[in-house]
């Protein structure tokens, strides 16, 4: 027995599938006979007591239907050749991959249900079993569309940001002045009130009620402690928004299919995202520190303009319950709206995201058997099977208070005008191939609230091909595509960037150095997590492209099946952000020598120009190193030292030596500088900021 061949057909209409093979296709030699799951093509040998014969048959898995070929002889059958590349090349005709997108709906006279429900039956039937299911269906309907729009015309962004000469015209001396305003209250409200308690006047506008979260946040306690080194929280109170501590983490790729050196076994992480956040909390602790420190919140309030001039921003809003504009001014502007962030869009045009994760999923109160998972631990990345309908679809389960599990759904995607990535196809695999993930009874699931986003991705050559500044304007997280490109994980990034970014903010802030060259300095860049993104692209499978089904997987089992036999630092630096050039390039060898194709596989997904890309960023990410190597023992230290005359001296100067100094060995140590001993508050008096809208 031999396989001859394995692929998916990219419906979940088996039926159909069955039904064509067995009474459409004509292989044109052979006899047919028909079985429950396909058909034996028979070939009479009167050599032989036994008949060779083509054994075809499929079955349906994750919404999709997959086919295989055994030739069942003692050697190969003088036609099978021919008739495999027929039966692929008609299986490719009949059953084209299809990337529907949501319908045009008018909710002036129905609910979102009734309108989705013939399009997406399973999603409407449990979002309308969830406490806020209507708004939150509307809110995953909403987000899709502004995601489409934005990836359907790259080269015409809309135009959010305008440079003024003069905005004494859109302002009146009622209207208050801020030294920063936030746009997006998740991981906005964070950064904001660290530097509201820092003395900086901060106004805060949130799209949706304030404190409501569409994710579940997981970070591991070493790198919560960042919070409290920047006196935002106490432990205690760090302690209040954890909603569970796991003993373990877990991934584990599908490999069935995979031949032997594609396989790996479980990787442990103990210390990896091990800690459950209840997000909600946390954004409420934020926004009361915020709020103590002077700062406002605008929720409901979405943004709609921005006017920079030479002195200020002014920022145009609209308060959506009531239709009434908005208008605030200040110092600078800071982007913290995420994957959909239009000023993110209009900075970057076409290269604003080059990969993007469509992620679903949904906090479960209660309703799993106690025997399907013990809350002690959690799924960091898990499959089930190969690629379905162009994706390889990722599990991740964290358990969270009491009996609550969130879990979530994602793939990695290439940014496509023709396969934005869709949320509302993900929610119908979601909903419809949960209990092959875990056992359970959907009916019997109590749901508290969903999970979803898009997750952006940038593939980053250098610390420069990303615009994350204007003057008077910055950006951070998602919309910074500021996240780990294998789990992407933007809060945690967030997190362990806080204090540099916090640093060099407030110094820019506190010389007035706004201008995009300054600002531009603000920003997170890690060459050992540049390097990183090759690694994705190998993840996703490009639009039109039909891959071997378990590609990703094997993919997937040789770089995480390397790490499971490393020790458990190697793993937890390298999924952290802290590996350094020699353990990369140690695993990078390990792993070409495990599989030797898999440079070739990456080749044929991404090509010759991703290829090369990616070696300039090799070649930035061993420049830094050898720079790392020279400069990290003893430039932070200089810099303290030479602190108090050269910012006097030279503010300009004194910022980018700051910046430099952070981005030593950035991701393998601990910042330069501590922040509770270095960030210094800066009350900034009121005839100072009447002086600079004069």
């Amino acid at each position: 027995m031999e396989e001859l061949l394995y692929i998916e057909i990219p419906t979940p209409e088996i039926d159909r599938v069955r039904s064509w093979l067995q009474t459409k296709w004509q292989p044109g030699v052979g006899t047919i006979v028909i079985t429950p799951d396909g058909l034996r093509l028979q070939f009479p040998n009167n050599a032989t007591t036994s008949t060779p014969e083509l054994s075809i048959f499929v079955w349906t898995l994750q919404r999709t239907t997959y086919l295989k070929v055994f030739r069942w002889a003692d050697k190969s059958i003088p036609a099978e050749a021919q008739i495999v590349k027929s039966l692929t090349s008609k299986i490719r005709q009949e059953f084209p991959a299809t990337h529907p997108a949501p319908p045009e709906i008018d909710l002036s006279n129905q609910s979102i249900f009734a309108a989705l429900e013939p399009y997406y039956p399973t999603t409407v039937k449990y979002f309308q079993k969830m406490p806020n299911g209507e708004a939150d269906l509307q809110r995953v309907y909403w987000w899709e569309k502004r995601w489409r729009e934005g990836v359907k015309n790259p080269q015409e962004p809309k135009q959010v940001i305008f440079r003024v000469d003069d905005t004494a015209h859109l302002i009146t001396d009622d209207r208050p002045k801020y030294d920063l305003i936030y746009i997006g209250g998740a991981l906005g409200v964070i950064h904001a009130a660290v530097m509201a308690r820092l003395g900086y006047r901060v106004l805060l506008l949130e799209r949706l009620p304030f404190g409501r979260m569409n994710r579940e946040w997981n970070i591991s306690r070493d790198e919560l402690q960042r919070l409290i080194d920047l006196d935002l929280f106490t432990p205690a109170e760090v302690e209040s928004v954890i909603a569970r501590e796991y003993v373990d983490g877990f991934s584990k790729f599908f490999d069935a299919y995979n031949p032997p050196n594609c396989q790996a076994k479980v990787l442990s992480t103990p210390t990896v995202l091990n800690i459950c956040l209840d997000a909600e909390a946390l954004l409420r602790v934020c926004g009361d520190k915020l709020r103590q420190a002077g700062g406002e919140i605008w929720d409901e309030t979405e943004f709609s303009r921005a006017d920079v001039s030479e002195l200020e921003t002014v920022v145009t809003s609209q308060h959506l319950p009531t239709g009434e504009t908005r208008i605030a001014r200040g110092r600078l502007l800071v982007d913290a709206m995420g994957t959909a962030s239009p000023i993110a869009w209009q900075l970057n045009g076409v290269h604003a995201f080059d990969s993007v994760c469509p992620t679903v999923g949904a906090a479960i109160a209660s309703g799993f058997e106690p025997e399907v998972w013990d809350a002690q631990y959690g799924d960091v990345l898990f499959t089930h099977g190969d690629i379905s309908r162009g994706r390889q679809l990722i599990w991740e389960l964290f358990p969270g208070a009491g009996e609550e599990l969130t879990v979530y759904l994602f793939h990695y995607h290439q940014v496509n005008p023709e396969n934005p990535g869709s949320l509302l196809e993900m929610y119908e695999d979601f909903f419809n191939i949960l209990p092959e993930y875990r056992r359970c009874d959907m009916d019997k699931l109590v749901w508290r609230k969903p999970t979803f986003g898009y997750i952006p991705g940038h593939f980053t050559v250098s610390s420069s091909d990303r615009v994350v500044a204007f003057d008077r304007l910055v950006s951070i997280g998602d919309a910074a595509s500021l996240q780990s490109p294998l789990v992407f994980t933007g809060f945690g990034s967030l997190v362990r960037n806080l204090p540099r970014l916090t640093h060099l903010l407030d110094t820019a802030l506190k010389h007035d150095l706004l201008d995009t060259d300054s600002l531009s300095r603000i920003r997170a860049y890690q060459s050992n997590v540049a390097v990183t993104w090759l690694f994705s692209k190998g993840m996703m499978v490009p639009t039109g492209m039909a891959l071997p089904p378990e590609r990703i997987n094997a993919t997937l089992n040789t770089f995480f099946g390397l790490l499971a036999n490393e020790p458990p630092e190697v793993a937890d630096t390298f999924i952290k952000d802290r590996s350094d050039w020699l353990t990369f390039n140690r695993l990078a060898l390990k792993a070409a020598k495990q599989n030797p194709l898999l440079l070739l596989w990456i080749w044929q997904i991404g090509g010759a120009k991703d290829i090369f890309r990616w070696l300039g960023t090799y070649i930035v990410f061993g420049l830094t190193a050898i720079i790392n190597f020279l400069f990290a023992g003893w430039i932070p230290a200089l810099t303290i030292q030479i602190q108090p005359w050269l910012e006097a001296k030279s503010p300009r100067m004194w910022l980018r030596l700051l910046a430099f100094s952070y981005s030593l060995r950035s991701g393998t140590q601990p910042p330069p500088f501590p922040p509770s001993a270095k960030i210094t508050t800066y009350a900034h008096l009121e005839s100072e900021t009447k002086s600079l809208v004069k």
